[in-house]
């Protein structure tokens, strides 16, 4: 399909955990939204499943990615829980560039690892 864009990412839930004891509110501001935050209150495995979802759409992006900031990429969950994909800035204007409309996302995660799939 002309135009079909995907994306994959898996990450370690300890990984975001060591960044958040190193770094504390430093790392999570640089790389999640109010609203993301929010939203995972302070769950290492949903902000995990997030940061591997951003992974994902910046693969999808492909080399269209380059310069795009983590927060320009917002990872929120509608009434029903199902998540979804909003582009701000950069991220939004490349889209619009290289013809990506919207995205369908799936992610899932365990204690110990975290998965994002997206298709733009």
């Amino acid at each position: 399909m002309p135009g079909l864009r995907i994306g994959i990412d898996i990450i370690e839930v300890s990984r975001i955990q060591q960044a958040i004891a190193c770094w504390h509110g430093s790392f999570l501001e640089r790389i999640y939204t109010e609203a993301e935050l929010d939203g995972c209150r302070n769950i290492t495995s949903s902000l995990a499943a997030r940061f591997a979802a951003k992974e994902a759409v910046k693969k999808a992006f492909g080399s269209d990615a380059k310069g795009l900031r983590w927060r320009e990429i917002e990872i929120l969950s509608n009434d029903d829980g199902v998540p979804l994909v909003q582009l701000h800035g950069r991220a939004q204007t490349r889209a619009r560039e290289i013809g990506i409309t919207g995205f369908s996302i799936s992610l899932s995660h365990t204690r110990q690892h975290a998965i994002a799939f997206v298709i733009g």
